[in-house]
């Protein structure tokens, strides 16, 4: 689905169909009036009719003829003033219907409703954020794809001004790319997305989009002295490696932001072994390290100004006769030892060395972000992500750029007296601080590795797929981590 703007009046534009908002169950905009003036007032006549439910998202479709065949009246919701769940919901409902008509191409007029706080930038980037939410297929392994075409096509979004306009529009895209790419990564099963897939997957992003990539192996790690990220790869047949991309977009001298993601292509719990119910879904793990490829993929499409280090630790984390077992003791990258008590907390030891090996790039801010505890998905179900941060500004400004485009996280504590939990006999650290707050104990886990930046962490074991029928990666946080990354190229 194409999205794009359009200076021309709506009553003079072409099209398979248009989306006309209803404000209060009754009220057409200034586009939908001009549609229905040049239609001889028949959007209005069937408004008076009362067969459109006032609901957000309903929808009620009018015949018409010549250029503009027909048109799809949509609900914005009972007030005149939409809030930002009416309005997406409006959006993902009128979307759909149009879907069902045999339409390439639709009019969307769906941002001339005022929406509380919000102004037609954030209007027009939710419509190309939903629409191609709704048209995302992961059919690659499939040999016989869905026979239904994704309609509309393309769908045009007429604006007073097209400069602006037309930047939200890229903008959005560019994120909607980063998504697809994290969904495509995390909708892979095992056996076809491996670390070696995501090290090829990166090499040619970067030639692709013009970035910096390195590709570190066993060998270099063993050299790095990475041993609580070795200590996972044990047990698989599968050759770990560490990703790192480069995009430079402010000069040389400007210090880089740094985005770390969790990457293990699958994960058995190694011998801590999880039960067998669900596990396929362990292949959705490395959905940290799709996210943050995907972030780079929509900085480096709009050539943000500022410069960017990914860093993707990845391995798959398995039994077998050289895995760690539980009370083995390994010592990381920066000199400190941990007594793994548990090998299915795997994830905080394979970012422990990432985080150390990222300050070589003097990063001035750091955000890890993993599927890395069940405890968060108890804590915050699948609604918000969890956010850790010592940091008071990095967590707001985090936390305002979820909220903004519509991928919240929820902020946790990281008080010092959790730390009293990581204690152990026989090393610096355990890896696990037992049941009690066990995200908030991986957080502090990690924050003794997280020195000489601004850092924070990103829990999503709860929001980065979906269960159930329809199963599959959701691609957040991309918009949150893109989101933020705009901000801060705009100063």
């Amino acid at each position: 689905m194409q999205f794009s703007t359009r200076t021309t009046p709506p009553g003079r534009m072409r099209a398979g169909c248009a989306l006309v908002p209803v404000l209060a169950g009754k009220e057409l905009t200034a586009g939908g009036k001009e549609i229905d003036a040049v239609h001889g007032g028949r959007l209005a006549k069937m408004l008076r009719s009362g067969d459109l439910p006032a609901k957000a998202g309903a929808t009620l479709l009018v015949q018409l003829d010549g250029h503009l065949p027909r048109v799809l009246l949509v609900a914005m919701g009972d007030a005149r003033e939409a809030t930002e769940k009416a309005f997406t919901d409006a959006v993902r409902g009128g979307l759909k219907a149009a879907g069902q008509l045999a339409a390439d191409e639709a009019i969307s007029l769906l941002h001339e409703a005022p929406v509380a706080g919000r102004d037609t930038d954030w209007k027009l980037r939710a419509q190309v954020l939903i629409g191609r939410e709704i048209a995302y297929r992961f059919e690659t392994l499939k040999t016989k794809r869905d026979p239904q075409p994704v309609r509309p096509k393309r769908v045009v979004l007429p604006v007073a001004s097209a400069t602006a306009s037309t930047a939200a529009v890229a903008e959005a895209t560019a994120i909607a790319n980063g998504v697809d790419m994290a969904k495509d990564l995390g909708n892979l099963p095992g056996n076809h997305c491996t670390p070696t897939y995501l090290a090829d997957t990166a090499k040619k992003m970067a030639r692709e989009l013009g970035l910096k990539a390195e590709v570190l192996d066993a060998r270099q790690m063993q050299a790095l002295k990475m041993g609580a990220l070795l200590s996972v790869a044990r047990g698989s047949d599968q050759p770990p490696k560490l990703i790192v991309l480069r995009y430079q977009g402010a000069g040389a001298k400007k210090p880089p932001i740094a985005l770390v993601g969790k990457g293990i292509t699958f994960d058995t719990g190694g011998i801590s072994l999880k039960p067998a119910p669900e596990m396929d879904e362990m292949k959705f793990d490395m959905c940290g390290a799709a996210s943050v490829l995907g972030a780079m993929r929509a900085v480096a499409e709009l050539k943000l100004k500022i410069n960017l280090v990914v860093v993707v630790p990845t391995t798959e984390n398995m039994p077998g006769g050289r895995a760690t077992k539980p009370g083995d003791v390994v010592a990381s990258m920066s000199g400190q030892t941990i007594e793994i008590l548990n090998t299915d907390a795997e994830g905080r030891l394979i970012l422990c060395d990432a985080l150390t090996y990222v300050q070589r790039f003097k990063p001035t801010t750091v955000v890890d972000v993993a599927t890395l505890t069940g405890a968060c998905v108890i804590a915050l179900g699948h609604h918000h992500s969890g956010l850790f941060s010592p940091s008071d500004a990095l967590a707001a400004e985090l936390q305002d750029a979820g909220r903004d485009i519509g991928d919240s996280c929820w902020r946790m504590p990281l008080d010092e007296e959790y730390q009293e939990q990581l204690k152990s006999p026989f090393a610096d650290m355990a890896n696990i601080g037992g049941r009690p707050a066990g995200s908030v104990t991986a957080a502090c886990f990690l924050s003794r590795f997280a020195k000489g930046y601004d850092w924070a962490h990103l829990d999503i074991a709860g929001t980065a797929w979906k269960s159930g029928a329809n199963k599959g990666a959701s691609g957040r946080p991309v918009p949150l981590l893109a989101n933020f990354l705009l901000a801060r190229a705009r100063g």
